[in-house]
């Protein structure tokens, strides 16, 4: 069983590093997501073969509907899957399945973040608070349940309406309005 206090690696490293499409398509994937580095991805890609392995272990198998049913459930708080969905739905899952979860994606989607890499640093000083808990962690998995509670903490001074991050919001959401009224007239042209 060994050491409990023993660290043990919580990713896989590729079978075959050294392959340019497969280099491309990790950079690519570690820009949108706004990654550390690489190493995350492959944590979430070691998660997302767990997963798969668990489903492949139920399929066949029809005395464990209920099992079934309960990791279906489990994913579906995760929001990674549809409530209703089945064991061949999870099987066709993809790595930005589970990054689109991640604390850093769910606050730059909401908004509070001009980018994804400022996402990142906002969750890791503690300015972004999941239902009044702050929480540092980037890669933390939002539940479905948590997603429309995460927001500004309350001691960040980024609560403050004059914050000079908001005004470049506000002035940046203006200048797209604009542009897409002068976009929307030159077609209609």
């Amino acid at each position: 069983m060994g050491d409990p206090k023993k660290r043990r690696r919580k990713f896989e490293t590729p079978r075959h590093p050294w392959r340019r499409d497969q280099l491309d398509a990790e950079l690519k994937i570690v820009a949108k997501y706004g990654l550390r580095n690489k190493r995350e991805l492959w944590r979430y890609r070691f998660m997302l073969s767990k997963i798969r392995r668990i489903a492949r272990s139920l399929l066949g198998e029809k005395e464990k509907a209920k099992i079934e049913s309960e990791y279906i459930q489990k994913l579906g708080r995760l929001s990674i899957m549809p409530v209703d969905a089945t064991l061949d739905n999870v099987l066709d899952l993809d790595i930005e399945d589970l990054l689109e979860r991640r604390l850093q994606t769910v606050a730059f989607r909401a908004g509070l973040a001009k980018s994804i890499h400022q996402a990142r640093q906002m969750v890791s000083h503690g300015h972004i608070a999941v239902g009044g808990r702050v929480v540092s962690v980037p890669s933390y998995l939002v539940l479905r349940d948590e997603e429309p509670l995460v927001g500004y903490a309350a001691q960040s001074p980024l609560v403050k309406p004059d914050h000079p991050i908001k005004k470049t919001f506000e002035v940046k959401a203006a200048s797209g309005k604009a542009e897409d009224m002068v976009e929307k007239e030159e077609d209609s042209s």
